[in-house]
């Protein structure tokens, strides 16, 4: 009976260990200004490989980065008239290439709804996702930084474009798009929240059993077999 019970706490803690927390944004989010070339579309996506809650987020270990920025460019190093950055990479692609993610959550913040702005810590840069990149040769990779006062910029980063030969473009000399948010409405993050427990069998009328307590189920049922077809046969003395 007691190895059914240990597989049921693995299951358990193996589902406890694979939460995720996500930080999840789109140009939707916010009042859009474009201040140099017209850059209004975006959304970023980023899966992090760790539990939502309080504290310091330096470079946290990632799942996922997914993340588009796309518009129209005047007079830019580059020389291109319009582009449609597209990223769908790991979290070692992510940091490999240069970037960085940076953040930290207030101890005080309230996370069953997820974390807005105003949770974080910070009086004035609370949030920068920099996706710069080395030697990739791409112009446009963003930095997205957000600030406590419901202020924010999207610009390119500072990007190596080349090493060989040398090519570099500075922070916003390819695009400048200046942001707007209520902090205490903008939802900025969410995390894995476990389901709670269903109703007792019947109780909903249809006498379902969850996934969960019908595994059990099998697994005590057939820890009982094998327990009673190892019993030794007991033998009446004559």
């Amino acid at each position: 009976m007691r190895w059914c019970f240990v597989v049921f706490f693995v299951l358990l803690v193996d589902g406890a260990a694979g939460a995720q927390t996500r930080f999840a944004v789109s140009n939707s989010d916010f009042v859009v200004t474009p201040q140099f070339n017209n850059v209004p579309l975006f959304s970023f996506e980023v899966d992090i490989d760790l539990p939502l809650e309080a504290g310091v987020y330096d470079n946290p270990p990632l799942a996922r980065v997914r993340y588009t920025v796309q518009g129209e460019l005047v007079n830019t190093p580059s020389g291109f008239p319009a582009f449609a950055l597209e990223r769908d990479i790991t979290g070692a692609e992510f940091y490999d290439q240069g970037s960085s993610l940076r953040f930290e959550i207030g101890p005080n913040a309230v996370l069953d709804d997820g974390v807005q702005a105003a949770e974080f810590i910070g009086a004035d840069v609370v949030f920068v996702f920099n996706g710069r990149e080395i030697d990739t040769g791409r112009f446009h990779p963003a930095l997205l930084e957000l600030r406590a006062d419901g202020t924010g910029r999207l610009q390119n980063s500072n990007n190596v474009v080349s090493s060989n030969p040398p090519l570099e473009v500075g922070f916003g000399q390819e695009y400048i798009t200046d942001l707007r948010f209520d902090p205490g409405n903008l939802t900025l993050l969410t995390g894995d929240v476990p389901e709670p427990p269903g109703p007792p069998f019947g109780a909903d009328g249809g006498g379902a059993l969850s996934i969960e307590l019908l595994a059990l189920a099998v697994l005590v049922g057939m820890s009982l077999v094998l327990r009673r077809w190892r019993r030794p046969v007991r033998r009446r003395l004559r």
